[in-house]
Parts: structure tokens; C-alpha cells; sequence
């Protein structure tokens, strides 16, 4: 068959993907989840005295254990797959990938399966995230200089 003739007949089989509608439902439930993280955030600073400066942890550190635990129930997958970005973006994603592979490998044990896969999507980000950190402290350690 033709490249050209190939191209024509799968785009008229393939299905349309809902653009529209994706983004808004992505949209919505990733403002939900950041909405969740505010009401999180804002009882830490009510009943914990907690300070503007110092309730960032607390908070994601419970939206990371509420996303692993819904991934362990087989929750967030669901949501995902109806979210899609909406909710791969925000912090609570990127606990679902850690802890989708550790459940995904831990029939290999602790060592080899858990601690050599988990972090294997999760690696990627980490590095990214420690390299642009060095390369931001020191553009402004050096804008400070000048």
C-alpha cells in the first residue's frame, strides 16, 4: 500500500479525540486536586501553627501519602484515565508513578524490584529537577555578584 494512500485510510478509521473536552475535564479536576491542597494547607496554618513559610511541606508531603494510598486502592488510576493530565500534573501524579511501579515490581523484593524500578520514571524528573536547581542557584549567585 502507498504512504500516501496508508495515511488517508487510517485517518479516516481512527476515532476523533475529544480536544475540547479533555482539556476542560483535565483542567477541572487538576484545579480540584490544587483546591484539595489549599484546604489541606489551610487547616495546617489554622489548628497546627503552622506559618505561611513553613506549611508547604506538611501539605504536599499529605497529598503525596493520599495519592499513594488511592493508587494502592486502584483509585487514581481510574482517575487518570479520565483526567488525564489534569491529574499527572500536580505533585499527586508524579507520587502515582513512584508508587505505580514499587506495586508493579514487588514480586522482584524489596532491593531489585522495588528500589531499582520506582524510580525509573520518577529518576528522570529528579535529576531535571536537581540540575535546573544548580543552574538557578547560580545564575543568581551570580547576578548577585554583578
Amino acid at each position: 500500500m502507498q504512504n500516501n494512500k496508508y495515511k488517508s485510510l487510517s485517518k479516516q478509521l481512527a476515532p476523533t479525540t475529544p480536544i475540547l473536552r479533555n482539556c476542560v475535564v483535565a483542567f477541572l479536576v487538576g484545579g480540584l486536586i490544587c483546591v484539595f491542597g489549599q484546604f489541606v494547607q489551610n487547616i495546617f496554618l489554622e489548628h497546627f501553627n503552622f506559618t505561611a513559610e513553613t506549611v508547604g511541606s506538611p501539605t504536599v508531603a499529605v497529598l503525596i501519602a493520599i495519592a499513594a494510598l488511592l493508587t494502592g486502592l486502584g483509585i487514581y488510576d481510574k482517575l487518570g484515565q479520565f483526567a488525564g493530565a489534569g491529574s499527572a500534573v500536580p505533585v499527586t501524579g508524579f507520587a502515582n508513578s513512584i508508587t505505580s511501579a514499587a506495586m508493579e515490581h514487588r514480586s522482584e523484593g524489596l532491593v531489585l524490584g522495588v528500589g531499582g524500578n520506582m524510580f525509573k520514571l520518577a529518576g528522570s524528573v529528579i535529576v531535571f529537577g536537581v540540575v535546573a536547581a544548580f543552574f538557578i542557584a547560580l545564575i543568581k549567585t551570580l547576578w548577585g555578584m554583578f
